[in-house]
């Protein structure tokens, strides 16, 4: 019971940008979409299931500490953290796409970072960032289309 409460402690951070910024799908459903945006649902979908193995994996790693790494890990970390979180302010908030597309640039490198202090603390830990890291490089993909779809 110890254990899934640590888990919850770990997760429930990557849910407040969605719960303090109210997020505008009309926003996103109002600009010119690329034919592979995926209906606004899927986001949601996506992101809880991704917010689970990221949690998983920061658990794992929590449990299971090497001193040597752990600065460059919380490092990596937080930067993620912040970029991802900042995400939702951004795009739908002050509805910037070429911010969003910024924000999503700096969470696909950090999410790579992130993999790789992962990865040299606990490589099964690392392997729950791998859908995280490739869902982020859509993501890019996607805000790199809207952006200049919309200009």
């Amino acid at each position: 019971m110890k254990k899934f409460f640590k888990f919850l402690i770990i997760l429930l951070p990557w849910f407040l940008s969605g719960l303090i910024f109210k997020v505008d799908s009309t926003f996103y459903t109002n600009l010119h979409l690329p034919k592979f945006a995926p209906p606004t649902y899927f986001f949601g979908i996506v992101w809880t299931i991704l917010y689970l193995l990221i949690a998983f994996s920061i658990f794992l790693v929590y449990n299971r500490i090497y001193y040597k790494y752990i600065e460059s890990y919380n490092h990596s970390l937080i930067y993620n953290y912040i970029f991802n979180q900042l995400y939702t302010f951004v795009f739908f908030t002050i509805k910037n796409i070429f911010l969003g597309f910024v924000d999503t640039v700096l969470i696909f490198i950090t999410s790579l970072f992130l993999y790789y202090e992962t990865k040299e603390i606990n490589t099964k830990a690392s392997y729950y960032l791998i859908p995280y890291s490739l869902f982020s490089l859509f993501a890019l993909i996607l805000n790199l289309t809207i952006y200049f779809m919309n200009l």
